[in-house]
């Protein structure tokens, strides 16, 4: 099956993205949300990490975590893409919680083509993206040759080696 059109008239921006679960059918969460942003022509999705199963971060009295990540394109500029994923996010039942709380989907863009993009409402790269080996470890498995702001995506999840992160297997959101 091709993927629909991207929106947008821009030439396309190679993108990153990092998507969670954890609740429902977690792995199912995950590929809903990836189908919906390529039929939508928000992105088109040339890569999917597999499925990580992670303790939660922040707020930890929740159930675990379903995390992968994706690259792909878009035309849209990254405030518009980030419009059309909170879009997403609601159509699926996303609805508010507590700061990093339980969440059905929840969808980050971590990179936007090369250059650093700074809004209130947006940062890229991801501020946090350096920081946690649930987005590193699944970026490093489908890009590990990236630099961001010249730093090894590889690298950077090497530092997460020890941390108890396991795949799940035979769950692909692909």
């Amino acid at each position: 099956m091709t993927a629909p059109e991207l929106s947008g008239g821009a030439p396309p921006s190679v993108i990153g993205l990092g998507l969670g679960s954890n609740i429902g059918d977690k792995a199912r969460n995950i590929k809903t949300a990836l189908d919906l942003l390529q039929a939508r022509g928000i992105a088109r999705v040339s890569a999917i990490s597999s499925i990580y199963r992670t303790a939660p971060w922040g707020y930890v009295d929740q159930d675990f975590f379903a995390n992968a990540c994706a690259l792909g394109e878009t035309r849209l500029d990254p405030l518009d893409l980030l419009a059309a994923i909170k879009d997403v996010e609601r159509d699926m039942g996303r609805s508010a919680s507590v700061r990093w709380g339980p969440r059905l989907i929840d969808i980050d863009i971590l990179f936007y083509g090369e250059k650093p993009f700074d809004d209130p409402r947006l940062q890229l790269p991801h501020k946090e993206l350096f920081e946690r080996a649930f987005v590193l470890k699944p970026l490093a498995e489908i890009a590990p040759d990236l630099r961001l702001l010249g730093r090894s995506v590889r690298e950077a999840a090497e530092r997460f080696a020890q941390e108890p992160l396991e795949k799940w297997v035979d769950e692909s959101p692909s």
